[in-house]
């Protein structure tokens, strides 16, 4: 399944688009969650298509950079957007109306601890994504770099 294809995942992009300050406040329950969350927009490049690809995603600033987490809703796969970071780790992301070239960096040990654990705080459910597939679940961190 191609997530940009899920509905509220379109529209959620579609939604960063046109109005990317409204966008920035993202409504959980659109998703069986609750609450508004921060949202920032990532854009990586397909490893095999070479084309821009967007994702949404739930943010937590930290130490200067973006931490978001590759939980795929706890599916035994990766999502495309990591697995394209993994292959290229420049990206693009908007926070609401602010435009950043980023850097990936996959979180490792103690580090990786530590943003898990503000993730969840902010994303409760990610735990029990966590419970419910083998694969350790990646936190990254979006490092913002000068633009080239």
């Amino acid at each position: 399944m191609n997530f940009s294809e899920i509905p509220w995942i379109a529209k959620h992009t579609e939604l960063y688009r046109s109005d990317p300050e409204k966008a920035k406040m993202w409504d959980a329950s659109e998703a069986g969650g609750q609450g508004q969350l921060e949202t920032l927009l990532l854009t990586t490049i397909g490893r095999k298509s070479g084309e821009p690809r967007p994702s949404p995603l739930i943010f937590s600033e930290v130490d200067g950079a973006y931490a978001v987490v590759a939980s795929k809703g706890g599916w035994p796969t990766h999502p495309h957007w990591y697995l394209n970071l993994v292959e290229n780790p420049r990206c693009d992301l908007m926070v609401g109306v602010k435009q950043i070239a980023a850097q990936a960096r996959v979180l490792t040990g103690e580090e990786r601890a530590r943003v898990w654990t503000i993730m969840c705080g902010i994303y409760p459910p990610y735990a029990d994504y966590q419970k419910a597939t083998e694969r350790e679940i990646p936190v990254v961190m979006l490092e913002p770099v000068a633009a080239s």
